[in-house]
């Protein structure tokens, strides 16, 4: 490995690998590079689209709109097949050879984990085990590595393209969803046989080719663990409680629970540690039945859907900034002084059809009665869209922050009933 590199060297350059533009990038991470000094080379294969987003962006913080954070003044979008690791480390390269070497490698996206690591390593920079990143990235390969390491009994069956799926061993109902799948996609809720041919066939007529998972259906509460790491020590940040909604497993609400962490955190980290997951930031889901964690999945990365932009502010923690100085090489303090007692709920309006989205709020901030409410939109008005059954049919999503349950939850509450979102065929 290199050595740290310093943030506000006039060289220090950070490489960032994206697909889609993503609130986590654009608000947290992109402002947390321009804080640290970094010159930001955008690697994506939407180059336009990035533009476009960060153009908005920009005339948000002008028109003094809700947005925190400037972007890096230093700011170059290059066009490169971020899903193909050998592009990347060729682009990267190219790119070395013009403006220097980079002093870290990072992605947040769970699609280019393995890319981000395999490219870091070339380069002799900080970064995750391309091991570890592909385990929690292909789910088939996550229950086989813990079950080899006696900790998970969740039964699955992977079902490759052309697998004869009789005799899969799963009791039902169970859980069928693209192997590498992410947001919900594709993921039912399946009572038998003939329901699950049906769901196959019905997924991969939309991926041709996909390999996918069969899982034991985990029945009760729904927790995340939050954590952060930089290879050595390995912080449990927060816990989040997730309401989902039958049967499209699609989230609903996540509200922050108070301190510690959150319920079978010891056992969370222990499946981590298995795994080699313990560099940056990572976002777990599992289910807490009986003071039991049984792992749903382990994402690599920050939690998004704006609970990360939450989670910073609640803990009063430079989390992006955190994350971004392990990549850098700089090790993490023993202990992190953040603030607990701050309530968060994160509601997220989903659309209940498909049609065009006639009306809907604005984005805006509010606060009273100790509870400060933060809406944003995040499909625009005038655009139609198919029922995805997925998180892409969030409408918007709204922010309630306070130290007070009762007062969040009814804030909440009357937030909803006084705002309409219409959508027409």
């Amino acid at each position: 490995m290199n050595e740290a590199a310093t943030p506000n060297d006039a060289c220090a350059g950070l490489t960032l690998l994206a697909r889609n533009p993503t609130d986590s990038v654009t608000e947290g991470f992109l402002p947390a590079a321009a804080r640290l000094g970094l010159a930001v080379t955008l690697l994506t294969d939407q180059p336009d689209v990035h533009r476009a987003a960060y153009e908005r962006y920009a005339c948000e913080r002008r028109g003094g709109g809700p947005s925190a954070g400037a972007l890096p003044g230093r700011l170059e979008i290059v066009p490169c097949d971020v899903q193909d690791v050998r592009a990347v480390i060729a682009r990267s390269a190219a790119q070395a050879a013009r403006v220097g070497a980079p002093a870290a490698v990072f992605t947040n996206s769970d699609h280019l984990q393995v890319q981000a690591a395999l490219t870091a390593d070339y380069f002799g920079l900080p970064g995750k085990d391309w091991r570890a990143a592909f385990r929690t990235k292909n789910k088939a390969e996550l229950r086989r590595s813990l079950a080899a390491a006696g900790l998970d009994t969740v039964r699955s069956a992977e079902l490759a393209p052309g697998d004869d799926p009789a005799g899969h061993g799963v009791p039902y109902p169970g859980v069928l969803k693209p192997r590498e799948g992410v947001a919900g996609e594709d993921v039912f809720l399946v009572a038998d046989d003939a329901e699950l041919a049906a769901r196959r066939a019905e997924i991969r007529a939309r991926r041709p080719g996909a390999a996918l998972v069969l899982e034991e259906y985990l029945d009760g509460p729904l927790h995340t663990l939050e954590t952060l790491g930089d290879g050595h020590v390995l912080h449990p940040l927060a816990s989040f409680r997730t309401d989902i909604s039958p049967p499209h497993f699609i989230e609903e609400r996540l509200t922050l629970l108070p301190e510690p962490p959150g319920p079978c955190t010891g056992q969370v980290l222990e499946h981590l540690r298995a795994l080699g997951v313990g560099f940056g930031a990572c976002h777990t889901e599992y289910v807490d039945q009986g003071g039991r964690a049984r792992i749903i999945e382990v994402n690599y990365r920050a939690i998004g859907d704006r609970c990360d932009l939450a989670l910073a502010e609640a803990l009063d923690l430079p989390l992006f900034e955190l994350i971004l100085r392990t990549h850098l090489g700089e090790p993490l303090p023993d202990a992190l002084a953040v603030r607990r007692g701050t309530r968060v709920r994160m509601e997220y309006v989903c659309a209940d059809r498909d049609g065009t989205l006639k009306a809907a709020p604005e984005a805006h901030v509010q606060e009273a009665d100790g509870v400060r409410l933060d809406y944003r939109p995040l499909r625009e008005t005038g655009e139609r869209h198919p029922l995805y059954r997925t998180n892409r049919d969030f409408l918007g999503v709204l922010r309630a922050t306070g130290r007070d349950e009762g007062r969040i939850d009814a804030a909440v509450r009357e937030f909803l009933a006084a705002h309409c979102w219409e959508i027409v065929p």
